[in-house]
């Protein structure tokens, strides 16, 4: 083997978008009751309805075709009917306000309300200029002039550190990789080994620069919690994207930039705004931890819609 390189939709989709979209009438039920305004009704269920608004609400995260709208129209209806049904006794066994539950409501209607703002704050960002999108196509050759296939032969090993630098020295030594793999199977070294064909924009992107330098039969070798992560690169192929047909594509990237640039900015001054005051043992510092908060991760995210997942 060659020296290794180091880096430094069908019904179960349907009823999962019924319920997200009901989750909007059950927030509706616990703030108040019902708009005067509401939309209206597809179905009347027992003494309660289902809308044709929420029936547009599911049409629209599925995106469909119009062509095939109205049935799909019927079969979301059909579900959101089931959902109503389900609430409806949910709420006769007062299900409904059980404290685990009224907790995971009040959670979600936080949840939903926080990507609303992180929405409405990131709705103004500026597209692109043709500039920057030639800049970071220039910038960045192995994701587009010089974008490759990738057929790999993904590997994690368990192993404990000891043993790690072990393996890294007998996978270099070691003339193919099955030869290794007759090593750790001898040794009784657990292991899961899978194949994968990876375009370079389905690479990590601090991975991506290393492995385009590699040369079929070479290795990436990267420590992971459980051990070892080995990438053996079988084959590779050339399939560069011109600036026009990468396009759509930078300008996804550096619009999801902006936005999480923005949403660190808007948080950041949020915090500065605020009065906030950590109690109990939160009030305590951690042994050898800094002064400063601990970082977690970022809350004011855009929707999927939003940013193009």
């Amino acid at each position: 083997m060659q020296k290794q390189i180091s880096p430094a939709a069908g019904s179960h989709r349907v009823l999962a978008l019924a319920a997200a979209a009901g989750l909007s009438v059950v927030l509706a039920a616990c703030g108040g009751g019902k708009s005067e305004t509401a939309s209206q009704p597809a179905a009347k269920v027992n003494k309660g309805e289902v809308t044709i608004q929420q029936i547009n609400a599911v049409l629209a995260v599925q995106r469909v075709k119009p062509e095939v709208g109205e049935a799909v129209s019927r079969q979301i209806l059909e579900r959101l009917i089931e959902q109503e049904l389900i609430v409806q006794k949910a709420a006769e066994l007062k299900i409904d306000t059980d404290p685990k539950v009224l907790q995971q409501i009040e959670a979600a209607r936080r949840d939903v309300i926080t990507r609303a703002y992180a929405d409405h704050v990131s709705q103004n960002i500026a597209k692109p200029t043709d500039a920057e999108i030639a800049k970071f196509y220039a910038d960045k050759p192995a994701l587009f002039a010089e974008r490759k296939i990738y057929t790999m032969q993904e590997l994690v090993i368990e192993a404990a550190p000891p043993v790690v630098e072990a393996l890294r020295a007998r996978l270099a030594a070691a003339k193919t990789l099955s030869e290794f793999l007759e090593h750790l199977r001898s040794q009784q070294i657990r292991f899961n080994i899978n194949q994968a064909v990876r375009p370079a924009e389905q690479v990590p992107p601090g991975m991506l620069d290393t492995l385009s330098r590699l040369k079929d039969g070479q290795s990436l070798v990267m420590p992971v919690a459980s051990g070892l992560q080995v990438l053996y690169l079988q084959a590779s192929r050339s399939q560069p994207l011109d600036e026009a047909r990468a396009r759509p594509l930078i300008e996804l990237i550096l619009g999801n930039q902006r936005k999480a640039e923005l949403a660190a900015k808007e948080m950041k001054a949020l915090r500065e705004a605020a009065k906030i005051e950590y109690v109990g043992k939160f009030a305590e510092k951690l042994p050898g931890a800094a002064s400063a908060p601990v970082e977690a991760a970022p809350l004011l995210a855009p929707s999927a819609s939003e940013s193009g997942k």
